[in-house]
């Protein structure tokens, strides 16, 4: 008992040293704390578990079956399990995050993290594996509702869109890391390795969150004005920061708490545009492609080794083309980026299911159809609806309830990710592939006409002035 008292002691003192550095404003020492780099380095880093956590699995699925029975239900159970988790902590986090700090949050996911990799790297069962992906899923929730929330308050308006891309960039890193690890431990059915390996960056995040500064905008709001100027000056040019301070403290003039701007009748428009638009980007058909590509392609024909090797390919276009988009995301509008996506996404899932209708998949011919269309598909997704529904939905709230908010929306994607991982598997055995992904594709269409319809444009405005223009719209 005495050695768990030593140990929380030691938590609590780091956490305090930590805490010093936003009140004795040691932030301002760029080249001996922290730098602009690595705060949004470790601020996305949340991302990378996200999207490492997420891939993993499907690689990992081919060789668990050997070791642990799985029936297609199970086999769905397992991937799922993880947004059943996600409902949950993106549910809790936001509303936490508002009240205790984005940081803080971090920390504890980072621990979580820990946690359920460590339970699924040891599993010896499938209620094991499962117990181990609602763990993770509890982290994976909290960092979907928290990293875009702070990397978006973090960063200047004008570069706001491809600094908040970050997370997409990260979470798609993550995904490739993933397959590597997968593609690396295949010939040894190394599955456990597979899993067990997202302990290293989350001791990574765990440490360096530590060193992160808090929110600005929540730190004028908990803290004082000179706590959010010290971390400002560290994201912002000199001239901006006054103006900026000028318009949070005008929105905390007129605004409500917490959970007053969430049941409010004005919000409530654009929380429900924010979670269809979450939900939307899940069930639009990417999480089938991250989560089970190693299964279709080896159904297909490939071996188990060349179809992990074909998700590595996958990745890698999902990597490039995020990188692409924090180039353009700031220049171009939102809307137009996400009618794109839409317009290549549909047509490539249209032009896989012709062509496996026409071609059949008993060759290795259908097999590479497959993998070409879904690489199509990653190219319009990745610098489209990947990382702009992160960029977006942080400025679509108010400040008050950013978080919370953002955590509801967060809950509604984790839902749409839960209905494709635990659904896919038995549809596509009793459609078929081909017929599962024109399903996509009408709710591609159907996504498309939300964008037009329904979604504001937020590109080059503050968040203070994105949240008085809701306000004003909503009133009238």
């Amino acid at each position: 008992m005495q050695k768990w008292d030593i140990v929380y002691k030691r938590f609590l003192q780091a956490l305090t040293i930590a805490n010093l550095y936003e009140k004795e404003g040691l932030y301002d020492m760029k080249g001996k704390i922290l730098n602009k780099k690595m705060i949004f380095f470790f601020g996305a880093l949340g991302g990378l578990l996200y999207g490492y956590d997420m891939g993993v699995i499907s690689g990992a699925l081919l060789f668990i079956k050997n070791d642990i029975p799985l029936t297609s239900f199970t086999e769905g159970l397992v991937v799922s399990s993880m947004l059943f988790g996600a409902i949950f902590g993106s549910g809790f986090s936001g509303p936490l995050s508002d009240k205790f700090g984005r940081r803080r949050l971090v920390f504890m996911i980072s621990i979580i993290f820990i946690i359920g990799s460590l339970v699924l790297a040891f599993a010896p069962n499938m209620e094991a594996l499962v117990v181990g992906r609602l763990i993770i899923g509890l982290a994976v929730g909290g960092s979907t509702a928290i990293v875009p929330v702070y990397l978006s308050e973090m960063a200047p308006t004008e570069s706001r869109g491809s600094l908040s891309s970050l997370n997409q960039l990260m979470i798609t890193i993550g995904i490739l890391s993933s397959y590597l690890v997968n593609y690396a431990f295949a010939e040894i059915e190394g599955w456990r390795w597979m899993v067990g390996l997202a302990v290293v960056p989350s001791l990574i995040l765990m440490i360096g969150v530590l060193f992160m500064p808090e929110s600005p905008r929540w730190l004028l709001e908990h803290r004082s004005e000179s706590a959010a100027r010290r971390v400002m000056k560290l994201t912002r040019k000199s001239g901006e920061i006054d103006k900026e301070i000028d318009e949070m403290h005008e929105i905390n003039r007129i605004s409500e708490g917490t959970w007053k701007v969430l049941a409010s009748s004005w919000l409530r428009p654009t929380l429900i545009i924010g979670c269809t638009f979450a939900l939307l980007q899940q069930i639009i058909g990417i999480n089938a492609i991250i989560y089970y590509a190693p299964t279709i392609f080896s159904q297909a024909g490939l071996g188990d080794v060349t179809a992990i090797l074909g998700t590595v390919g996958i990745g890698s276009v999902n990597v490039l083309m995020t990188i692409v988009a924090i180039m353009i995301i700031d220049k171009i509008d939102r809307k137009k980026l996400l009618i794109t996506g839409n317009i290549g996404m549909v047509a490539s899932l249209v032009i896989m299911a012709v062509l496996i209708w026409t071609l059949g998949l008993d060759s290795n011919l259908g097999a590479w159809i497959i993998v070409a269309c879904l690489s199509l598909f990653i190219i319009f997704f990745a610098f489209t609806w990947g990382p702009v529904l992160w960029v977006m939905l942080p400025e679509l709230f108010p400040m008050r309830a950013r978080g919370a908010a953002t955590g509801i929306a967060a809950l509604a994607l984790s839902i749409g990710s839960l209905l494709v991982a635990q659904f896919f598997p038995m549809l596509a055995e009793a459609l078929g592939v081909g017929q599962v992904f024109l399903i996509f594709a009408v709710i591609g269409v159907v996504a498309l006409i939300f964008v037009i319809k329904f979604l504001p444009e937020t590109r080059g405005r503050s968040l203070e002035e994105i949240e008085a223009d809701l306000r004003k719209r909503t009133a009238s």
